[in-house]
């Protein structure tokens, strides 16, 4: 008696204790023919009765194939991929009953064919790494925490830090078409990956000057004194004109290398706010043109973080989702807050309608209900005659229903306040201008 017989012997005690789940399909893919066949006494047929008178007789059925211990192990991972011929088919599940080892294996070959399917997305979830944060702060909280308004920043960053991480050195140099809106049309300033990533740095660096920080750009693309700022200036340059004066004083297109200069910057930003807590929440971020508290500003660079790595994603053919609702509707509130302001500069660069009710500072004016739907949406009453007023519900003269994915991109520049798909309701008038201050508030 062989060890394979020998092994058959000692596992009749588990035979019929397992089920194994039979292939999905069978094809005839292998050829029985070529396979040796054990030695030994042949299967005997079984006999066949008589047919009856009025049918014809039924064709002998071929006896099932007797194969050697070690072939039918072989042809386990044939079988678990439905790649068998009929007769081997047969000769595997008639084996597994009586063998536990193959048994074993024949399931773990089955569970592995399993992960092979494409019926689902291989993409890890864009929320697993808030959710694995979640659950480890939750069993030791941090020492020095992220401060709230700091978190979206803190996510976005690393979101896009993971797609940078997954794509091709090629891919560095892929073109990317930035896009924004200026008075009355939508622009563009082609680019590529790294540029991309570059004028995020670039960007950043007004955060950093705010906190104390070393810009790392600020050498390079003209710190004082350039386009921008007035000669002999200490302000930083406002966003374009800074992002302009980076590109152009490269002396080589940017590649990879500029990932970790971003990526140390946006890290040291975060540990300096945690570290600081509520001792910079007053600060102001200067734009050149307009200003920004520290709070408002982190989550004005996270919106842009996502917009770009959205930009970048396109480019690449990378799947990017939307950040999480709790991240996106404070996006878009801060959006909400800053409209009123937008709209104002409009109406003195003679863009918008004159204001026709002016109220004193705090009191309720004309309003526009702003209706975001879908992830992270809400309700916000937009004044329309001052900055200053007070957005109310019953001085309402007009609505406005907007997707929050559409209204995002309508603020970033991405589409043209013509075509936004929204819903409207009330003073016509009113509804474009606030439409095309919301795409103002979109730069480079």
């Amino acid at each position: 008696m062989t060890g394979d017989d020998d092994a058959n012997g000692r596992d009749d005690e588990v035979r019929g204790a397992r089920r194994v789940p039979g292939p999905r399909a069978a094809a005839d893919d292998f050829d029985l023919g070529a396979v040796p066949t054990a030695p030994g006494p042949t299967t005997r047929e079984p006999a066949t009765p008589d047919p009856e008178p009025e049918s014809p007789a039924a064709p002998p059925q071929p006896p099932t194939p007797v194969l050697p211990h070690r072939v039918l192990k072989a042809l386990l991972g044939a079988w678990a991929l439905a790649a068998c011929s009929a007769e081997e088919t047969e000769a595997v599940e008639a084996h597994l009953p009586g063998c536990a080892a193959c048994a074993d294996e024949a399931l773990r070959l089955r569970d592995a064919v399993g992960l092979l399917h494409t019926d689902r997305s291989l993409d890890l979830d864009p929320l697993l790494r808030s959710r694995v944060l979640e659950g480890c702060l939750s069993r030791r909280p941090a020492e020095i925490p992220v401060p709230g308004w700091a978190v979206p920043y803190d996510a976005e960053t690393a979101r896009l830090d993971a797609l940078l991480r997954d794509i091709g050195s090629s891919d560095w140099h892929a073109p990317v078409r930035l896009k924004w809106f200026e008075g009355e049309r939508q622009v563009n300033r082609k680019t590529t990956v790294a540029g991309v990533i570059g004028h995020l740095m670039t960007v950043d660096g007004l955060v950093s000057t705010a906190l104390g920080l070393d810009d790392p750009v600020a050498d390079g693309a003209g710190g004082r004194g350039g386009s921008g700022t007035d000669a002999g200036s200490e302000l930083p340059l406002s966003p374009t004109p800074r992002t302009e004066t980076y590109w152009s004083a490269a002396r080589r297109p940017p590649t990879r290398a500029v990932r970790e200069p971003w990526r140390d910057q946006s890290h040291a930003l975060i540990r300096t706010v945690s570290f600081a807590g509520r001792g910079v929440a007053a600060l102001s971020v200067s734009y050149g043109g307009f200003a920004l508290p520290l709070q408002d500003a982190l989550l004005d660079r996270a919106f842009e973080c996502w917009v770009h790595g959205g930009d970048i994603a396109d480019a690449v053919d990378y799947p990017y989702e939307a950040p999480s609702a709790a991240h996106l509707h404070r996006m878009i509130d801060l959006a909400a807050r800053l409209l009123p302001a937008a709209l104002a500069g409009r109406r003195r660069a003679g863009l918008a309608a004159p204001a026709r009710h002016l109220v004193t500072a705090g009191s309720p004016g004309r309003s526009l209900r702003l209706e975001i739907e879908g992830s992270g949406g809400g309700n916000w009453y937009i004044a329309l005659d001052s900055p200053a007023a007070l957005g109310s519900r019953d001085h309402a003269v007009a609505q406005v229903a907007l997707d929050s994915t559409e209204f995002c991109r309508l603020v970033a520049g991405h589409v043209s306040p013509v075509d936004a798909a929204a819903g409207q309701e009330g003073d016509r008038e009113t509804i474009r201008d606030v439409l095309f201050a919301a795409a103002s508030l979109s730069r480079l």
